[in-house]
């Protein structure tokens, strides 16, 4: 019910291994979080770069507030959400855009996974707009995930304000705490050892 894909139905806190210093400080973060929760009144921002672990750390989260806090909670990733609101207009689908919103509109907390992935359209901005000003106005937690950090590490690179806007950023800013992780590419370490011989 969650709609966690089946990718990262393992991930829990005792399952994140920490590489970096800045991982083993996002753990940390999580946990007090959880610990706080539901006196809580700030959602998370993961920024990162690919492989770092945001969407262990933001499952993981999401998992113990059903399981351990009996809340009800729902895992979005941003260009999934956006295809089904997208395909939503389509008579044949049967269904409506409010029907695909609603449930990411009123959950008690949304993981928001790879926010600033899609292209920055006028309609995705719109989009985005309506989701993060809806729960921002309603006090609804959200946890995002993005791969687009605040400042650039390369000349020429898009920043997260460059992909969904000066206004939703800073919305973002008073919306969540922001929590940039470092260190290594789990996914290229597990690759290695999984063809060492």
């Amino acid at each position: 019910e969650a709609r966690i894909p089946q990718r990262y139905e393992h991930c829990d806190l005792d399952a994140y291994k920490p590489n970096d210093e800045s991982q083993k400080r996002a753990k940390i973060y999580v946990q007090r979080f959880l610990d706080r929760y539901p006196q809580i009144d700030v959602g998370l921002l993961f920024l990162g770069t690919c492989g770092v672990g945001k969407t262990h750390l933001a499952v993981a989260l999401l998992k113990q507030v059903i399981l351990e806090k009996g809340d009800g909670g729902i895992f979005y990733d941003f260009r999934d959400l956006l295809r089904e609101i997208q395909a939503s207009w389509n008579s044949v689908s049967q269904t409506s855009e409010l029907d695909v919103l609603r449930p990411v509109l009123e959950a008690k907390i949304l993981v928001l996974d790879e926010l600033g992935a899609n292209k920055p359209t006028e309609w995705v901005r719109d989009t985005i707009a309506h989701i993060i000003n809806c729960r921002y106005n309603d006090k609804r937690l959200t946890i995002f995930t993005s791969n687009y950090l605040d400042t650039p590490v390369k000349p020429g690179e898009e920043t997260l304000t460059d992909r969904i806007g000066v206004r939703l950023r800073s919305r973002l800013y008073e919306m969540c705490r922001e929590i940039e992780i470092h260190g290594m590419d789990f996914r290229q370490e597990v690759k290695k050892a999984r063809y060492r011989f």
